[in-house]
């Protein structure tokens, strides 16, 4: 994994998070999408990604969770997306509508 990001899985159950901690953007959206794409099992029905410890959010990173979401509603599986409430990552997903797109949480135990 870059240096910018790291992706740690915690697993709640048969429910996968995601926590993504440092910077996603255009130099490590492969590899993000990747590692987290990698948690969903035959098992899964949602997949939780915390973005809580997530400093930066470009472009890449926007695109990134709306495809992914996008490919989990496609096998009817559910994408959930944990922000701190006043953090710039919240701002941009509410300018770009993500957040109404995806649901959003504050915290890991209110997505699961």
């Amino acid at each position: 994994m870059s240096e910018l990001a790291r992706v740690d899985v915690e697993w709640h159950g048969d429910f996968p998070v995601a926590v993504v901690t440092g910077e996603i953007d255009a130099s490590n959206v492969a590899e993000v999408g990747a590692a987290v794409r990698g948690l969903v099992t035959n098992q899964s029905s949602v997949l939780v990604v915390d973005l809580t410890p997530t400093t930066y959010l470009d472009s890449a990173g926007i695109n990134l969770m709306f495809s992914l979401g996008d490919e989990l509603r496609s096998r009817q599986l559910s994408l959930r997306l944990v922000i701190a409430p006043d953090s710039s990552i919240a701002r941009m997903l509410k300018i770009t509508g993500l957040d109404k797109t995806y649901p959003t949480f504050p915290t890991v135990e209110a997505a699961l």
